[in-house]
């Protein structure tokens, strides 16, 4: 099941944290980083993609030296739809945080400088994103199918944060 499949059957599922109105705000925070750089929204997809390619690293090596419980608390943490520069440190070191701008720019054409100035909306955004399948009542507990989806358990590579909230988006007519 792929990672928006997963997020669908989050939002239907009551002992998991995800709704439309969870979802909704992360669509309109996408879509005002939009507006707020000036760029297009295949661009701040772009972005995104890449973002969530390097968060997914981070929180897998997370995962084989700290374990699941320590990439949930992390999600828990700093999952939000405000900018917090503490979200970026929590993932990234600040020069990872240079060479995700940098990757980003390359893809994109979007200046390194803006795209490291939005990484403190971005990030938050998509620990937001991997919140959503957390068990309502034990938030802590492991068994968080969108976050497992995310870092990709079965090893098959297919995962892409961008492509899951475009398809979110699509899909609450957005």
């Amino acid at each position: 099941m792929g990672l928006f499949d997963q997020i669908i059957s989050a939002v239907a599922n009551p002992n998991q944290q995800a709704s439309l109105g969870q979802l909704g705000s992360i669509v309109n925070t996408v879509n005002q980083l939009s507006q707020s750089t000036g760029a297009d929204s295949s661009t701040i997809q772009s972005v995104l993609s890449v973002v969530g390619s390097q968060v997914r690293s981070s929180l897998q090596q997370k995962q084989a030296t700290e374990g699941n419980a320590a990439v949930q608390t992390l999600v828990n943490q700093f999952a939000g739809t405000s900018p917090n520069p503490q979200a970026v440190n929590s993932v990234f070191s600040p020069q990872a945080q240079q060479q995700v701008a940098e990757s980003a720019a390359q893809r994109t054409g979007l200046d390194a400088g803006i795209i490291q100035q939005i990484l403190p909306l971005v990030v938050p955004v998509v620990l937001n994103f991997l919140k959503s399948g957390a068990n309502a009542q034990n938030p802590q507990g492991g068994d968080n199918s969108v976050l497992n989806s995310f870092l990709d358990a079965d090893g098959d590579g297919d995962v892409d944060i961008a492509d899951a909230i475009q398809l979110t988006s699509r899909y609450l007519g957005r």
